[in-house]
């Protein structure tokens, strides 16, 4: 039996190596544990607006004014829900608000896919240049470009129509950029092999660009469609009448009604609830392809 060496613990065989793997391992669960807190508590601090609206909505009139934590309501109505619709024209709105924002996605997708191809694979004298006042209409808020763009529709004749509604929007920067850098990744070996076998830049661009860039068009697709469903400042300039307004616009103006005299936060709760529906079915249904899109999978890794 060895002896313990000078300086060594007793009970430790000479040679025997330091618990660092037992440390590690501490280390590594305090550490997972520690973002499995931080998540929880971005996660809490994310869902609590919407629990509160979605308590307040099913929830007795006025409740949201009672000085109590409950997340339980102490009864649950849908009463709320039926004067939103009801009052807020809710359902008119729904439709009116689906059926622009998909008209801005098809004219953006029309117009930032070719535009991107063209930026990130067919060389051109001042590529650079051009791509480079692309990127800058991103510094413009679109506060600014509200007033000219209304007197441009105004003098088009299409003021108050949902035609207006969508052609400030037919095109958009940032998918511009997005869809740009997505198809950059694709391998140059992929669009040379279609070259030699004859494929023009149109077919190139149908058959072998678009399906592989998929990902970032539904992540294009998806931030088109909320933003565009979410607006609020060029409604509010352009639609003059109640047939066309969008569901954020309704619901504003049934808030300010003279009838309501104080508003009822039920009924306000229960019709936010009701048009952000549309938004969380959208990103539930691409949430994958969102996700690649944003990290960049999908082409090459």
């Amino acid at each position: 039996m060895t002896e313990p060496s000078v300086g060594q613990p007793a009970g430790r065989e000479a040679g025997a190596p330091a618990p660092r793997a037992g440390r590690r391992g501490r280390g590594r669960l305090a550490g997972l544990a520690g973002r499995a807190v931080v998540l929880a508590l971005g996660v809490f601090f994310a869902l609590l607006p919407f629990v509160w609206m979605a308590r307040t909505a099913f929830g007795p009139s006025q409740s949201a004014l009672s000085l109590t934590a409950n997340p339980i309501p102490e009864s649950v109505s849908f009463h709320a829900f039926q004067r939103a619709f009801e009052e807020a024209h809710l359902g008119r709105a729904l439709v009116t608000g689906i059926v622009v924002s998909l008209a801005i996605l098809v004219l953006q997708l029309l117009t930032a896919i070719p535009a991107a191809y063209v930026f990130a694979w067919v060389p051109f004298r001042g590529r650079a240049a051009v791509f480079g006042l692309v990127l800058a209409t991103l510094l413009v808020p679109s506060q600014v470009t509200a007033i000219p763009n209304y007197v441009t529709i105004s003098a088009l004749g299409f003021a108050n129509t949902r035609v207006g509604l969508v052609l400030p929007f037919m095109t958009s920067a940032a998918s511009i950029f997005l869809l740009r850098q997505y198809m950059t990744t694709i391998p140059v070996s992929v669009l040379e092999a279609a070259r030699m076998d004859g494929l023009g830049l149109l077919r190139t661009l149908r058959t072998i660009v678009v399906p592989l860039s998929m990902p970032a068009i539904a992540t294009v697709s998806v931030f088109s469609f909320l933003l565009s469903f979410n607006e609020y400042l060029w409604p509010l300039l352009e639609a003059r009448s109640p047939e066309i307004h969008t569901p954020p616009l309704a619901l504003v103006t049934m808030m300010n009604s003279p009838s309501m005299g104080l508003p009822d936060f039920a009924v306000l709760s229960a019709g936010a609830l009701i048009i952000s529906l549309p938004s969380l079915v959208v990103f539930l249904v691409a949430q994958r392809r969102l996700t690649a899109g944003l990290t960049g999978t999908g082409v090459g890794g």
